[in-house]
């Protein structure tokens, strides 16, 4: 191979200086602007001497040919002789192209910075701001949750990195959520996945980081990366909350993330609140006004007054809050037994609609004896239920199923998807069918015989579009409600979902309640976002061990129709070895947003609950 040659190696060094961006290319037109000037004032002194006046020294005539570079329309107003004018034309000629490439290259240089400005690059210096890192639909429901959170601090920010343009992800988010009063929303373009990228978000101040499970293929593996770029940065991160689609995949991503991580499984959290829910008229809505930050909201309070006393004792301490259960050193437990005797390392768990509003002590509201029922609990009957559709989370919503129901319970499996009850073996409580039918065809549903079931699931069909299922889903949904009127039938209908602006169109179907997987899981990695110390208490609350939320008749608590106070709903419950946490009135059960459920209601404010009232208690099955 032949030697570059002496000019080849000119131009390659000239390359590489012309490439380095702005700052060289204006080197590059100042040396040759000198060399303009010192042509054009040797000309001038060569050619005429004396002009344009006697005894110019050669500074001035440097000064002169400046100007004339620098200003070409200075020309105009020159006099002299032939060779003089010549010379400073030449030099205005010269100054003209070069005045123009120099605009060109500092109003290309000024746009490169300002675009680059525009797409997010810039570092973060904020201090306690929540990162979310990723991009998904789940975002709109954070970002929201989290500015209400923060509605009564000053200077709150939620710093968002995404492989999205900067402007796109703003115009959003404002379009989404509006106003979010004094919290601001800085967006920065990146990936998550890159160690390089992570350094302008100012991790080692930020208060919290949530990891978003993208949309798209293997979305998992994507959280794990953002895990592992995390890992490998220098330095100290705040806690870590990250969403994974699959349970197979916690095991990989604990193992990335470490000890600082803590994971939320989309598919297990959803699958045991679609089960709930089925069983729970109004499951769904009582979990969404726990986790959202516009109502009751859960919090760990330390009271020393109740150490020695029982957890029997602690339940009508507070009047405008409602005792759940204890956080111990072991571990959560709600609704503990009555008699649990408060240690001082234990933390009440209780729910209130803000910690400034939390009062202990006064005199305990006195319940109305008079009004207390007792009655048996009820012995739980084989149930019978219906699933329409399947999708990839359908067969752990059975087996969660399985663990409620009792023994001898039927379920049938209504679809037309090729893998529905595949691998579905070793189900101990209950007896399945599966039976090919159109979900959306009305003569195929009504041969189903629905009035047979207490409980109907329509799960969302993973063969089609989110868009298009829920579409065929609210279908399914009308024909269920039309046939429900037609014979005067009733069975529990609960429907899942994956668009938030969907639901005001479910309602018109009057399902008792309606999962939105996406919106869930939102809302609880922005729970945990703001106090990861709640994750033992939501996962209890969605767990199928001890204690769950039941709405249950208010007639066995309490004399319908009697005038009486919270107070006395929660003694009732004491007494049956429950915890009240609320109640839902029957003539507001399609009225959104609560649906007839009030949580943590004052202990003192008068209330009738009649026949079709519920109340919600924490409480074994």
């Amino acid at each position: 191979m032949s030697r570059a040659s002496f000019r080849e190696r000119v131009r390659y060094w000239f390359d590489n200086t012309m490439a380095k961006g702005t700052a060289a290319l204006v080197g590059w037109l100042s040396l040759v602007s000198l060399a303009l000037i010192v042509v054009v004032a040797g000309l001038t002194l060569w050619l005429a001497p004396g002009e344009p006046a006697p005894g110019m020294s050669a500074g001035e005539v440097l000064w002169l040919a400046l100007m004339h570079a620098m200003t070409p329309s200075k020309i105009a107003s020159d006099k002299g002789s032939v060779p003089f004018m010549a010379v400073m034309f030449i030099g205005s000629l010269g100054g003209l192209f070069i005045v123009s490439i120099l605009i060109g290259l500092l109003s290309n240089g000024l746009k490169a910075k300002v675009d680059r400005l525009r797409r997010g690059r810039s570092r973060i210096v904020e201090r306690g701001h929540t990162v979310v890192l990723g991009w998904s639909d789940q975002v709109h429901t954070i970002v929201g949750e989290l500015v209400k959170a923060n509605a009564s601090q000053r200077g709150a920010v939620i710093a968002i990195l995404a492989d999205r343009d900067k402007p796109t992800m703003e115009e959003e988010l404002r379009e989404r959520l509006g106003d979010t009063g004094r919290t601001r929303i800085v967006c920065r373009t990146g990936r998550p996945t890159e160690p390089r990228d992570l350094e302008l978000m100012n991790l080692g101040s930020a208060r919290s980081i949530v990891v978003l499970s993208p949309e798209g293929e293997d979305p998992d593996a994507h959280v794990v990366k953002i895990l592992l770029a995390l890992a490998k940065r220098a330095g100290v991160h705040p806690p870590v909350v990250a969403a994974l689609a699959s349970s197979r995949n916690l095991a990989a991503a604990r193992l990335a993330g470490g000890p600082a991580v803590h994971l939320v499984d989309s598919d297990d959290t959803a699958s045991r609140l679609i089960v709930q829910s089925s069983r729970q008229s109004g499951m769904s809505v009582v979990c969404m006004d726990l986790l959202n930050f516009d109502g009751g909201e859960i919090y760990l309070r330390t009271e020393p007054e109740l150490v020695g006393r029982t957890y029997g004792e602690a339940l009508p301490a507070y009047r405008t809050a409602t005792v759940m259960g204890l956080s111990r050193p072991g571990g959560v437990t709600l609704n503990p037994p009555m008699d649990t005797v408060i240690d001082s390392g234990d933390q009440i768990v209780l729910i209130a609609q803000d910690d400034s509003v939390i009062r202990f002590g006064g005199e305990p509201p006195q319940p109305v004896d008079t009004a207390i029922v007792t009655a048996e609990r009820r012995r739980p009957e084989p149930e019978r239920t219906l699933i329409l559709n399947w999708n990839g989370r359908a067969e752990q919503i059975i087996r969660y199923l399985d663990g409620y129901v009792p023994a001898g319970s039927l379920l049938e499996i209504a679809t037309d998807h090729p893998k529905a009850g595949v691998d579905l073996m070793a189900l101990e409580n209950l007896k399945v069918n599966v039976k090919d039918c159109d979900t959306t065809d009305r003569y195929a549903l009504e041969a189903l015989g629905l009035g047979l079931f207490d409980h109907v699931i329509v799960l969302s069909d993973d063969r089609y579009s989110p868009q298009h299922a829920d579409t065929r889903t609210l279908m399914t949904l009308l024909h269920l409600r039309d046939m429900q009127q037609a014979h005067g039938q009733r069975y529990s209908i609960v429907s899942e979902m994956h668009d938030e602006s969907n639901r005001a169109l479910a309602e018109v179907t009057e399902a008792d309640d309606i999962v939105i997987s996406d919106t869930v899981i939102g809302l609880l990695l922005a729970q945990l976002a703001e106090n990861r110390h709640l994750a033992e208490v939501f996962g209890y609350l969605f767990d199928s061990r001890g204690s769950e939320i039941y709405p249950r008749p208010a007639a066995d608590y309490v004399q319908p129709g009697a005038e009486i106070n919270f107070a006395t709903v929660v003694e009732s419950a004491r007494r049956r070895g429950e915890t009240a946490i609320g109640y839902r009135l029957a003539t507001q059960l399609n009225t959104p947003p609560h649906y007839g459920i009030v949580l943590n209601p004052d202990k003192t404010a008068k209330l009738t609950l009649g026949r079709r009232d519920s109340v919600i208690v924490l409480a074994e099955r």
